[in-house]
């Protein structure tokens, strides 16, 4: 994650990095779903293992987005305590739609839009 540091202008590519790197250790889970904020009454074991492991993912994965991030944006979010509110945040001020960079990558490689028969016209001159 320190070649694809979070500058304000790749979020994109940063999030695909993010996601491959929790994807690995198991805790892309965090990045989507809602922290779970209490254990309900008479929870089970099992129940409450799940819980503490959700919040020991949350908080090793808010460490890890916040250490990937270049200082001055790393001080915008390292307040927030929950994955998920970084996260939407991060996403209303950064992210750029993919069908924008797609529409760009077209407009590169499809170059100028030429009217229906004008080729035609042009070499027939």
């Amino acid at each position: 994650m320190e070649t694809n540091k979070f500058n304000g202008t790749n979020y994109n590519d940063w999030l695909r990095n993010l996601r491959i790197v929790l994807d690995f250790e198991n805790q892309g889970y965090v990045l989507d779903k809602p922290l779970p904020t209490a254990l309900p009454e008479g929870s089970s074991p099992e129940e409450r293992v799940t819980f503490n492991k959700w919040h020991e993912d949350n908080r090793k994965v808010r460490s890890i987005i916040l250490a990937s991030m270049t200082n001055e944006i790393q001080k915008q979010y390292d307040r927030l305590e929950d994955v998920p509110s970084i996260m939407l945040r991060m996403k209303d001020v950064y992210a750029v739609p993919d069908r924008h960079i797609r529409y760009a990558t077209k407009s590169i490689f499809s170059g100028p839009r030429w009217p229906k028969g004008r080729l035609y016209k042009v070499m027939g001159s």
